[in-house]
């Protein structure tokens, strides 16, 4: 029988003239696994998210995501998957409810899908009483968590988390990683990159990128008996040693 996954990759590569971002990578991440994405900056993990999403062409290789060919299916990867960023994921100008009503509308939910599910939303996040409150209004954690349910309103197989915990407190950041966890329970995939080494440690396993490519894939266990390290920090730091580019 045959592995389920969500995703594959096989020497996936993405260069941009005589520059080359993505160097190579090959891995595979099962249905509803929490997978991190690791690497410093430059390392190329932005680049390669790009491409899982549909949004770039690679230079060569290939994968699959939710089943379908990054070069030929785009724009169907794009409806079967969530995305949240940490820079930009909701409208501020927008009340709590317009913005889920404005993302469901976006991946074609049903008006009567989107007013079932934004009670049920609200009610959960302990918003009700936000609901037609500026996004702008809401504290960091509120945003954050709101982002998250925003992205996975429409229940896609795979969510792409790009350091969605960056700027919020330890307990937030807690909090948010129950709401993965809950998402991961229910089937959904979750494809994670965070610069908080001690998130790794909440993953199913870790891959860390260094200069374009994966230089360790395995368990945070695993990788942290590999290394002879106590802790994901340690891992992460005698990889990183060896990068030699700081952009990309």
């Amino acid at each position: 029988m045959q592995p389920d996954y969500a995703i594959t990759a096989k020497d996936l590569t993405k260069r941009f003239g005589d520059f080359t971002a993505v160097d190579k990578i090959s891995f595979e991440v099962s249905r509803g696994e929490i997978f991190g994405f690791l690497g410093a900056n430059g390392a190329g993990k932005t680049t390669a998210m790009r491409m899982l999403c549909g949004l770039s062409l690679p230079s060569a290789g290939t994968a699959t995501v939710a089943g379908f060919d990054v070069y030929r299916d785009n724009e169907r990867i794009k409806k079967r998957i969530g995305y949240m960023s940490q820079k930009f994921s909701l409208y501020e100008d927008l009340t709590v409810k317009e913005n889920i009503r404005f993302y469901g509308g976006i991946y074609g939910r049903s008006d009567l899908f989107i007013k079932e599910q934004t009670g049920y939303l609200l009610q959960h996040l302990r918003l009700e009483k936000e609901g037609n409150t500026l996004v702008r209004a809401l504290p960091l954690g509120w945003k954050q968590k709101l982002a998250f349910s925003v992205a996975i309103f429409h229940e896609p197989d795979i969510v792409f988390l790009d350091e969605p915990t960056g700027g919020v407190d330890p307990v937030t950041r807690r909090e948010f990683w129950n709401m993965i966890y809950e998402a991961s329970a229910k089937g959904i995939t979750v494809f994670v990159t965070t610069h908080y080494l001690d998130e790794a440690e909440y993953c199913n396993r870790v891959s860390i990128m260094v200069d374009g490519k994966i230089e360790a894939l395995d368990s945070p266990s695993a990788l942290k008996q590999q290394f002879s390290a106590a802790s994901m920090d340690g891992v992460f730091l005698q990889l990183a040693r060896k990068a030699k580019r700081t952009e990309g």
